[in-house]
Order: structure tokens, then sequence, then C-alpha cells
């Protein structure tokens, strides 16, 4: 695709992010697209939806998952108007999308107080240090479902 492609899909991705501040959402928009055609679309509705998951990034690929009936979307890319937050760069990575074009950065999002440092942050730390604890309880038993996971004559990998 041309540069000129590009920049028409990020401007719909940004365009998306516009209109949905208007109808009450953030200011994030997402499109998953193969081969220069859009697959799906996808806004930021965190706050209108009370869902914190409910990123553009992630509404998109789900949308684009059901859309093409897979939850891999190998040869599609998606186009943010934001770089991805860690839940949304995660999902794009199990989603196995060949890659992320994004329009502003993150230091744009923190200006406008849309702050992901603290969880790239925390990310990094080994967790006993950090601020939300996980609490490992029954480890002599957390292979059962694995176990029956890998036995499972009908299993779909993944």
């Amino acid at each position: 695709m041309t540069r000129t492609a590009h920049e028409t899909l990020m401007r719909r991705a940004i365009d998306l992010a516009v209109a949905n501040v208007a109808d009450g959402g953030g200011p994030f928009g997402a499109l998953v697209v193969r081969e220069g055609e859009v697959i799906a679309e996808g806004v930021n509705r965190v706050t209108a939806d009370n869902d914190p998951t409910a990123h553009a990034e992630v509404a998109a690929i789900r949308a684009a998952c059901a859309r093409l009936g897979t939850f891999h979307l190998p040869g599609c890319e998606i186009y943010t108007s934001c770089e991805p937050c860690p839940m949304c760069l995660g999902a794009a990575y199990w989603a196995r999308l060949d890659r992320v074009w994004y329009a502003a950065g993150r230091d744009t999002a923190g200006g406008a107080e849309f702050l992901d440092d603290h969880l790239y942050r925390e990310l990094a730390r080994p967790l006993d240090e950090r601020q939300l604890p996980l609490v490992r309880l029954l480890a002599e038993e957390a292979d059962r479902p694995f176990a029956t996971w890998r036995q499972h004559e009908k299993r779909v990998d993944y």
C-alpha cells in the first residue's frame, strides 16, 4: 500500500476517535485492516459502558475476529489513533496481527491525563514488588486444568 493509503486509514481511526468523544466515549478509535480493506472498527467505550476493557483496539479486534470467524488475525494490521496501552498491545500480540500503526504517542495521551506509564513500570517489576498484589494459591493443584487440556481430543490449539 502507498503512504497515502496508510494515512487515509489512520485518518479514519482518528475520525472515529473524535466522533466517539462527541458520542460520550473516550478519544480513541481503531480499525483492523486486511489487504487495504477495513475488516472492523472499534472505539473506546470505557466510561460509556462502564467497562475498563472496552478499549478501541480490543473492540476492533473482537469485531474482526467475529466477522472472520477466527481468533487469529494474521495478514491483518491495526490502525489506532493512539499508541496501544499494555492491554491492547497484548491483544494485538494474541490476535497475531502483522503490524500496529498508531498516531498519537503515549506522551500525547498522558498530556490528556490518559496515563499508561505506571502500567509499563509495574509490568517491569518483579511480582512481589508490584502495587497490585499477585498471590499464588493452590500451586500443587494448578496443573489439573492444563493436564485436562493436553489430553482433550477436541481441543483447539492457540
